[in-house]
């Protein structure tokens, strides 16, 4: 540690690091507003994504390949065309694009011996970060992975091994766990598991319908009683989205979730917290904590906005040797990103109910609300709670998103499309790097393009 804090602190690392910030500085400085391709690179960058899609075997959902570059809240496109980022790698870039920050946490990572740090081989970012997330959730182990899909499955393992010979894993109706060929068969989309054998028994709830507080709360936990009749001691957990994300940013409430994990509690089912979209984006660091579930939850899984991914879980479910095991844990700029950003969000007034997080949905919320008010016709909504924010545009049919979407991307605002019945148009924003400013041109924009997708 002496000699790794020696070349941190030496002179001739410090001035590199100084010139390198100095020059991203310089060009992110160029990066201020939306701006259209450049006409000249139009041909050339046309065949850069048709050469891609013939390497990848399909082509992108959107013709978006970054040239590395940002600021902020908008990324620059290799066409030089210049977009307001709302959808951060579906919530990965919590700081926006070529923040110093970040930027500096990747040279410190740079500098260490090991860039992917694994089961065998792990530096002290990976002590560091598990503290970290331990001391700010609440449980009592940490296992990190590279992708949240991983968490999730590593999740699954755990509760399989302390409930075997159970079997069956429950979940929401609409839900999204990944797409392994477990994750997939879990996730509530008939698209995400074609051509996938059907392994794994898997048990629908119906979530929360804020239309039908009461009523939708009864009959969820009527579900969940007869299946626990219908299928006695075969179910081995149960994964729980606090909000639905691919699902169109559904909200539960506290006196929902409690109602199905004290059934979960009496019957020794753990409560699993699938958190991989809404870690730090509600208005506490974890989604459970902001509906106040700690003493329910067994296991949380993070990802996407943390960077490094992670399976969270208490004593009681600590398993064997060799569960959980993976050849990779992640990158180390990626755990050193990951602390930055968790301590940037807490340190920054990012939480509690009047956080950062609340005021940008709030701002986010009244914005969408003057168009709906003004033009019923091309929005219903808003949905969801924090950085997650959620509408449906033009009735909700999802050939309509999906074009009202790509639209909008070549208006200059990136998105993406969440539910089916109805389709929604969702938005997982930068929090360390959006202002009142930024959401403001971007309503312009949506609006804008809402009246044109309408016509």
């Amino acid at each position: 540690m002496k000699d790794l804090k020696e070349l941190f602190n030496d002179s001739r690392v410090k001035e590199a690091k100084r010139l390198l910030l100095e020059a991203v500085s310089e060009k992110r400085s160029h990066i201020q507003k939306v701006k259209p391709p450049n006409p000249k690179l139009i041909k050339e960058y046309k065949k850069l994504l048709d050469d891609y899609g013939k390497m990848r075997g399909g082509p992108l959902f959107y013709p978006f390949i970054g040239s590395g570059l940002g600021n902020g809240a908008l990324v620059e496109l290799m066409d030089e065309s210049v977009k307001y980022d709302f959808i951060t790698g579906i919530g990965v870039h919590c700081f926006g694009h070529s923040h110093p920050d970040i930027i500096n946490s990747s040279v410190d990572a740079a500098l260490t011996d090991v860039v992917m740090e694994g089961h065998l081989q792990q530096n002290s970012d990976a002590i560091e970060l598990t503290e970290l997330l331990l001391e700010t959730s609440g449980m009592d182990h940490c296992f990190l992975s590279s992708t949240g899909v991983m968490a999730n499955e590593n999740a699954f393992k755990i509760c399989f091994q302390k409930r075997q010979p159970a079997n069956r894993i429950l979940a929401f109706d609409h839900c999204f766990t990944g797409r392994t060929i477990t994750m997939s068969q879990v996730t509530d989309k008939a698209a995400n598991r074609e051509g996938i054998p059907l392994t794994q028994p898997v048990d629908y709830i119906p979530f929360f319908d804020y239309q039908r507080p009461e009523e939708s709360t009864a009959e969820a936990v009527k579900t969940l009683k007869n299946l626990l009749i219908r299928y006695p001691g075969q179910h081995c957990g149960m994964s729980l989205e606090l909000v639905q994300g691919e699902g169109g940013f559904n909200v539960g409430t506290t006196e929902f979730f409690t109602s199905i994990m004290e059934i979960l509690k009496d019957n020794d089912i753990p409560v699993v917290a699938d958190e991989v979209q809404t870690f730090g984006r509600t208005s506490q660091l974890f989604a459970f904590q902001h509906f106040g579930l700690e003493e329910y939850i067994d296991i949380v899984t993070i990802g996407k906005l943390s960077q490094a991914c992670a399976t969270l879980y208490k004593s009681h479910l600590l398993p064997t040797s060799g569960l959980l095991s993976q050849t990779f844990t992640t990158s180390s700029s990626a755990m050193r990103a990951s602390k930055v950003i968790i301590e940037k969000l807490i340190n920054d007034g990012h939480y509690g109910p009047d956080g950062k997080n609340m005021q940008i949905h709030q701002h986010f919320t009244k914005r969408l609300e003057e168009i709906r008010n003004e033009r019923p016709e091309l929005v219903e909504g808003p949905y969801g709670i924090g950085g997650m924010i959620a509408f449906t545009p033009l009735g909700g049919d999802v050939s309509k998103v999906l074009n009202f979407t790509k639209k909008l991307f070549e208006a200059g605002v990136m998105s993406f499309i969440a539910g089916r019945t109805p389709a929604r148009c969702r938005f997982l924003v930068p929090l360390l790097a959006l202002n009142s400013n930024d959401i403001d041109n971007a309503m312009k924009i949506i609006k804008e393009t809402l009246i044109t997708s309408h016509q």
